[in-house]
């Protein structure tokens, strides 16, 4: 055994798991036969059919899913009776990556196969890490099998993902899952039906895992071994074992922007249930809620804005509660905000007005400052006719003075409209009267 194999090999390729090796590691597939789920990467004659095999071509391959779909499995069955080497991207470094290159070209060069290089989370590989891959990859040194649950597009460089067969993996049914579960309970290399498991534990656990494979069966073998030999999980059994459901969850990952994403959309759209609900799950799964109580604060005035400008003095108060209280409580005020911003009226016109001003600003439509508007607090200032015909507003009727403020370039431009939404409705008529005091009346 050299360096690299730690494992004996069946020989389908899948590692024989040790007598002590947990259920989920013991229930791994041999054969793309036994994968539950996937179905649109296992029809007749699809390319993960064709990487499996004796003769089957050296083709590199990243596996993108969610956590508990398989991505480890499939690359011990695309591996085959090949040499297969595992690294974690956590923490294996270029060294790593080089000296199994190295190795490979060496048995290349003696009449054996290249070897098959499974580097999990590939994502977590910085820039430099993957391009060391490129040459291994391009020439066939290895056959790389990159596992992420990070969108690759963003996660794997570009020359590194033109170079492999991208396969996308979908999260597991609860169907799916389910025959995991049975299947674990009577088979011999799992519990071999030692335990009886009711049908509403059974529920518990799958709702529970969500859609993780490695999840469920884990929980599984929690409540077996609590019930013991001959026992019954049962659902209160189950309830009793586990402490709390594991939100799937990455908080550096995808699952972190897609909740963040539905949050702020649901708010946006007015869903207070649905808020809520996105707003539990970064709860659970431990999300930093000052991250939390920051978009909202930038939701309030992107998207409720002068609507409803209360929202955004509760988006911020919300914020100082929560660093000033901590967790758990504050889930409160966050709830409470979110529930506020959720319902209130919408308006993105402040939003888009700063965005259409800034956007003059950047195409060269600055002009100068009118001269009656320029500081005439320093010496000499009145001498070049600064501050010379400004009018006071205050000493003006209704506090409004009708003068130029806009510079010559930009006379006439409007980037504000209020809609007829909430405090919006009384914005709208009393700018008609401002503007028309201004004079800005087209």
């Amino acid at each position: 055994m050299d360096l690299f194999e730690s494992t004996e090999r069946s020989g389908t390729g899948v590692p024989e798991p040790g007598p002590n090796a947990p259920l989920a590691v013991r229930m791994r597939p041999r054969a793309l036969d036994e994968v539950v789920g996937q179905a649109h990467l296992l029809t007749d004659g699809s390319p993960l059919r064709r990487l499996v095999g004796e003769d089957a071509p050296a083709t590199s391959v990243i596996l993108w899913g969610p956590p508990g779909t398989g991505k480890t499995t499939l690359a011990y069955l695309v591996a085959g009776a090949r040499r297969f080497v595992e690294l974690s991207a956590v923490t294996a470094g270029i060294k790593d990556v080089r000296a199994v290159i190295d190795d490979s070209r060496r048995r290349i060069a003696t009449g054996d196969r290249e070897t098959v290089l499974f580097v999990d989370e590939i994502h977590r590989f910085t820039r430099t890490q993957q391009d060391a891959l490129l040459p291994a990859v391009e020439n066939r040194w290895v056959t790389l099998i990159g596992a992420t649950t990070e969108n690759p597009s963003f996660s794997v460089v570009g020359p590194l993902l033109s170079r492999s067969l991208l396969l996308t993996l979908q999260p597991l049914a609860s169907s799916d899952l389910g025959t995991l579960l049975d299947r674990a309970v009577a088979e011999e290399r799992g519990l071999g039906g030692d335990v009886s498991l009711a049908p509403e534990a059974r529920e518990h656990i799958l709702r529970v895992a969500g859609a993780d494979a490695r999840k469920a069966l884990t929980l599984l073998e929690a409540v077996a071994d609590a019930a013991g030999s001959g026992g019954e999980i049962t659902s209160e059994l189950t309830e009793r074992t586990m402490d709390a459901a594991l939100v799937a969850y990455d908080k550096s990952g995808d699952q972190h922007y897609d909740v963040i994403s539905a949050f702020i959309k649901s708010v946006r759209g007015s869903d207070v249930d649905a808020a809520l609900h996105y707003l539990a799950r970064m709860v659970v799964a431990g999300e930093d809620p000052r991250f939390i109580a920051r978009r909202l604060v930038i939701l309030a005035a992107e998207d409720v804005g002068l609507a409803d400008p209360q929202g955004l003095v509760i988006a911020q108060a919300a914020a100082d509660a929560v660093t000033f209280i901590g967790m758990p409580e504050g889930r409160i005020p966050l709830a409470e905000a979110t529930a506020y911003l959720a319902t209130a009226p919408k308006s993105n016109r402040a939003y888009r007005a700063i965005d259409a001003a800034i956007a003059d600003v950047r195409a060269g439509k600055a002009g100068v400052v009118p001269a009656h508007l320029r500081d005439a607090h320093y010496s000499g200032a009145e001498r070049i006719g600064h501050g010379e015909g400004y009018r006071y507003s205050h000493d003006e009727p209704g506090g409004v003075a009708h003068q130029e403020y806009l510079p010559e370039a930009l006379r006439g431009s409007r980037y504000y409209t209020p809609t007829e939404f909430g405090f919006e409705r009384t914005l709208s008529d009393r700018l008609t009267r401002i503007r028309e005091m201004l004079g800005r009346t087209t």
